[in-house]
């Protein structure tokens, strides 16, 4: 089995639209005499780093060296993200605080490992702060290996064609993770992750893996990406670079308890895995089996270098 390369001197910048997911866990023994619903015993609360910013600390749990640039309100939500990224997560947080704008927040209630509710609380920051970070993005580009784009359509990389041009020019792989259905603005990027849902709102549904094929490698000649992964849940992933046959790896998970942020993982680890030296097909082998850890994990999580490893040793 491939053996994994050291992490510690990988070095990622992570740009994006970053959240605090809140979880509210308890049990439900009746229904509210109010309205038809169940009413939520709240026993315990966690706050974990959401979007981008779980992203910025997939890479750190791995052990490489984790920088991210966003943007956050000025405000509480955005003080407990910048406290925990850099004390808990050991992530350099490079957060521009926009007084005009709350902090994106998530919060989901829980009993028994299944969601009631999520409740999200969001604004798009404004112009003048995201001028801001695009001056500081170059800056701290040098200083990176890899750059990771995660959109999670937030506003927060309306710059994101001229991050991905200045990257290129820098000599910088750029990896990102698409939202929406307008992927012109990722033109150029070396390398694309939609997960089937996401490429499917884009190109089209397909019947055949020929088919499919041939979706994939049209929107990548297109948007002149060097490679493009579509990342298929129970079928694995299918990596796309214009060879004559994709390179396929099978779905990881044995037991799947929760799928948010298995995205935000798997360009994690394809990101530390390109940074200290692999090449894509062996970041994909390992970026699955990330992902098939992580989804046995409930909310937002981690995973670590000695997992994949552990992980390798079950077959």
């Amino acid at each position: 089995m491939n053996i994994l390369p050291s992490f510690e001197y990988a070095r990622v910048l992570v740009v994006g639209d970053v959240m605090l997911d809140r979880y509210w866990f308890g049990d439900v023994e009746r229904i509210s005499p109010e309205a038809p619903v169940p009413v939520l015993k709240v026993s315990r609360t966690e706050e974990r780093p959401g979007g981008a910013a779980n992203v910025a600390r997939n890479v750190a749990a791995l052990g490489a060296q984790s920088t991210l640039l966003s943007v956050v309100g000025d405000d509480e939500a955005g003080t407990i993200l910048e406290r925990m990224l850099t004390f808990q997560h050991n992530v350099k947080a490079m957060l521009h605080r926009d007084g005009t704008i709350s902090t994106t927040v998530k919060l989901r209630a829980i009993a028994r490992q299944q969601q009631l509710l999520r409740m999200d609380f969001e604004t798009p920051p404004s112009h003048e702060v995201l001028r801001a970070k695009l001056a500081d993005y170059w800056d701290h580009l040098q200083d990176a290996d890899v750059v990771v784009l995660s959109d999670y359509g937030k506003g927060g990389l309306t710059h994101i064609a001229e991050m991905i041009r200045l990257a290129r020019k820098a000599g910088k792989p750029v990896l990102v993770d698409p939202k929406g259905d307008d992927y012109s603005r990722y033109r150029g990027a070396n390398l694309l992750t939609p997960n089937r849902s996401e490429f499917r709102e884009v190109a089209g549904s397909w019947r055949t893996e020929d088919e499919l094929t041939e979706k994939a490698e049209r929107l990548r000649e297109e948007l002149q990406l060097e490679a493009l992964l579509v990342t298929r849940s129970e079928e694995g992933m299918s990596l796309y670079s214009g060879d004559p046959q994709p390179f396929r790896v099978a779905a990881q998970a044995r037991e799947v308890y929760d799928v948010s942020g298995a995205g935000d993982t798997v360009i994690a680890t394809l990101a530390v895995m390109l940074a200290s030296g692999a090449d894509l097909p062996k970041a994909v082998i390992f970026a699955n089996r990330a992902a098939g850890i992580v989804v046995g994990k409930l909310g937002t999580a981690v995973v670590t270098r000695e997992e994949i490893i552990q992980s390798m040793g079950e077959g």
